[in-house]
């Protein structure tokens, strides 16, 4: 499946080609923040919206859950094509993990979410399979009340990357927070980078990466929706550059 819009793009952004001046590592950094765009809504506008971003390494593309539901694998491999850097494919496997890594893996992303709430035999397997891909794996705390308790039984196969996520349906629920608790107790016992997502505007950012934050996922938001984020109707690629100077 391939849009008629990726086929109108100028040839360094079209998919299967990567941008000659822009060659960022396959695995994420441990001293350097990064700033996740996440997008959930049409293919044609993500790819419409990418080429304008940034060429940055610090800035990961992410091909939100939405869209793989909706377009499947080859999405992933559109958004891996326009942006040629970092791609995370937010899959948010429950089950069969390490068949899910792989197929994200083949389609181009250099990094793919897990449930945390997942049995502990899924996201292990999942955690493997990452590895042997050489793919950086993400364990998403969505609706995880101790995300250590569910690392520990992890130690010999601890992820790239654990999440802490305010799900998008509960941004306007009070006292709903993202859990920057948890960053120094994760970080004290195993070596991973902390990603902070659910409701980021500016300020948001900038708390994230104050309390120890190493990824900022901001979401991209279509005309009409509720959530905080990046308006697909503004300048996204002119916001990037705000994101990304907040959370340095």
């Amino acid at each position: 499946m391939r849009s008629e819009l990726s086929q109108a793009l100028p040839s360094q952004f079209r998919p299967g080609l990567r941008p000659s001046r822009f060659s960022p590592g396959a695995r994420l950094e441990r001293n350097k923040r990064y700033l996740q765009i996440a997008f959930n809504g049409s293919l044609d506008s993500a790819l419409s919206i990418i080429p304008r971003l940034p060429r940055d390494e610090r800035i990961l593309v992410e091909a939100g859950t939405p869209l793989v539901k909706e377009f499947g694998a080859s999405a992933i491999s559109e958004i891996k094509g326009a942006w040629g850097g970092y791609v995370v494919a937010d899959l948010k496997s429950s089950d069969g993990g390490a068949i899910e890594a792989a197929m994200a893996g083949r389609a181009g992303a250099n990094g793919v979410t897990v449930l945390g709430s997942a049995p502990i035999e899924t996201v292990e397997r999942f955690i493997v399979a990452c590895e042997s891909l050489g793919v950086d794996s993400m364990v998403d705390m969505l609706g995880v009340a101790d995300p250590l308790g569910v690392l520990r039984p992890l130690v010999r196969h601890a992820p790239s990357v654990v999440i802490l996520h305010r799900g998008r349906d509960e941004e306007s629920t009070r006292g709903k927070v993202i859990g920057y608790r948890h960053v120094k107790r994760v970080k004290s016992k195993f070596d991973v980078l902390i990603s902070a997502a659910g409701g980021v505007d500016l300020k948001e950012a900038q708390s994230a990466s104050f309390n120890g934050a190493d990824i900022v996922v901001v979401n991209v938001v279509e005309p009409g929706q509720q959530w905080a984020g990046l308006s697909s109707g503004d300048d996204v690629g002119e916001l990037a550059v705000k994101f990304l100077e907040s959370i340095d």
